[in-house]
């Protein structure tokens, strides 16, 4: 795509409006011009002191859409807001007019949509004023509108009970037994990077020392502890053994809100590894499908059958743990509505206390994409209608949605909403959602997501601190910390430290 800009804009928040008429267009500095490849000019200019207006050409192939829009100056709103409401809805319209197809989620781009709707029922319009201007103003669909505004006020509704001191522990396992053709996550497969869980689980449970230190001599209190990846019951037994047993020996996990796992893929559970979770105070897994269709499911590279599926959901139950999430995934290659409507009634059939629907996304490091060039779709073909079907299904089943976020390429700009049976929502999901609390992190590729004590967002300061993102990395780097060889950066603890004694009122 050949994007031009005139004016102040974030050049980054004009692509991702963008893509949602042209998703997985790229923007290099090298684009020529030639059929197919589409132009977009955006240029923004004050028209006083009381108004910002926006253009926008878009042209593709023999075709041109422009369109302008204007904004008033409101005193409690920055300039650059209006700017990028204004270059927003201008964008919004022409690529409209031009390819006929409406977003559902209007100019919203962001991957915290509830968060936006939110901010405005905090700010005292309810729900119904909110729902009309997610509308009105930033043109959503009038069920997304409803949508997020739901999810904000269950959101609202939960933290209002939570205090205000607490922080979570994300654990890192970033291996799985074959990788999935849309997965772009770290994770790893082959027999030589499976032989380094070993040495992994040992640098792991060395560095959950030093963080829990961390989090000991801190204010906060650890109220939630996510396992993800990858897969965690990609580890043997044994090795999940030692990895519980090294947390439970630095905390009291029954004193948790909630102790989640990840055992995403059925072929890797088995009843010993969650009898394993649930001597150590696990209450939370997923067990994820995806879809019920054994070719699909072959197709997107599961090593699984709808038959393990059962098998490993059985065994779920039987575990004593006390919630199980069911991922599925609308808009997969090959799927259609009939298929996925059939999915979704047999899991809700099944009672579980969480579903999660995602949507589809077009990772750019995906298999997918490499042998499929095309499988990007603004419209979505049948997801659009599969989203909606889960949404009424779940809701007439006793499921609230509690928390969503969106990603870019998703096919049909859709969404991904988590929902639950009532108290049995996953608070952590809501806690990195909404970002009002510290998260800290180990393992390779994870995250540590500092929050100050700072309760407003305009006031509210965030870091990130990276780990190295490859489990190869990641032991080199703890070899060099045992070996005492010193490094430029600062340590993840250094960064935290100096977070803390700079933003956070102990």
């Amino acid at each position: 795509m050949i994007l031009k800009i005139d004016g102040n804009i974030n050049r980054y928040y004009v692509q991702t409006l963008c893509m949602v008429f042209f998703p997985g267009a790229t923007f290099g500095e090298n684009e020529e011009q030639g059929r197919g490849v589409p132009e977009v000019s955006v240029s923004v200019y004050p028209d006083d002191e009381t108004s910002v207006t926006a253009y926008v050409s878009i042209k593709l192939n023999d075709k041109v859409s422009e369109a302008t829009a204007s904004i008033r100056y409101d005193e409690e709103v920055t300039i650059a807001t209006h700017e990028g409401v204004a270059v927003g809805r201008a964008l919004f319209s022409a690529g409209k007019d031009l390819l006929g197809h409406t977003p559902p989620w209007g100019i919203l781009t962001g991957i915290r949509p509830a968060k936006i709707a939110g901010k405005l029922i905090r700010g005292g319009n309810g729900t119904i004023k909110s729902k009309r201007i997610l509308r009105d103003e930033y043109f959503l669909h009038p069920q997304k509108a409803a949508l997020a505004v739901s999810v904000a006020s269950q959101e609202l509704k939960l933290l209002k009970k939570t205090p205000k001191d607490l922080c979570s522990l994300y654990i890192s396992i970033p291996f799985c037994p074959t990788r999935c053709s849309y997965c772009s996550f770290v994770s790893y497969t082959t027999p030589r990077l499976l032989s380094l869980i070993e040495p992994y689980i040992e640098a792991l449970c060395s560095d959950l020392d030093e963080i829990f230190d961390v989090i000991d001599k801190s204010p906060l209190k650890l109220s939630t502890i996510y396992i993800g990846g990858g897969t965690p019951t990609t580890l043997t037994a044994e090795q999940l053994e030692r990895l519980l047993k090294k947390i439970a020996s630095r905390f009291d996990t029954s004193s948790l809100l909630e102790f989640t796992m990840e055992a995403g893929r059925p072929d890797t559970i088995t009843a010993e590894k969650l009898a394993v979770a649930k001597k150590y105070g696990v209450t939370r897994i997923s067990v994820n499908p995806q879809t019920l269709n054994d070719d699909i499911l072959r197709d997107i590279g599961r090593r699984h059958t709808t038959d393990d599926f059962y098998r490993a959901y059985s065994i779920a139950k039987e575990s004593g743990i006390r919630d199980i999430n069911v991922d599925l995934i609308a808009g997969l290659p090959g799927d259609d509505f009939k298929n996925f409507s059939d999915t979704v009634d047999k899991i809700i059939e099944l009672d579980p206390t969480n579903i999660t629907v995602h949507t589809f996304c077009v990772k750019k490091a995906s298999d997918a994409l490499k042998t499929n060039s095309n499988i990007y779709s603004a419209a979505g073909g049948d997801a659009p209608k599969c989203v909606s079907y889960a949404q009424l299904k779940t809701k007439l089943a006793g499921y609230k949605p509690y928390y969503m976020y969106r990603q870019k390429n998703t096919v049909g700009n859709l969404e991904n909403v988590g929902f639950s049976k009532e108290g049995r929502e996953g608070m952590y999901n809501i806690f990195m959602m909404e970002e009002v609390h510290t998260v800290f992190a180990v393992g390779a590729g994870a995250v540590t997501k500092l929050v100050s004590s700072y309760s407003d967002d305009d006031n509210k300061k965030i870091m990130r601190v990276f780990t190295p993102k490859y489990p190869y990395e990641y032991l080199r780097e703890h070899e060099n910390r045992k070996a005492g060889i010193v490094s430029d950066k600062k340590s993840v603890t250094e960064q935290i430290e100096e977070f803390f004694a700079k933003y956070y009122n102990a």
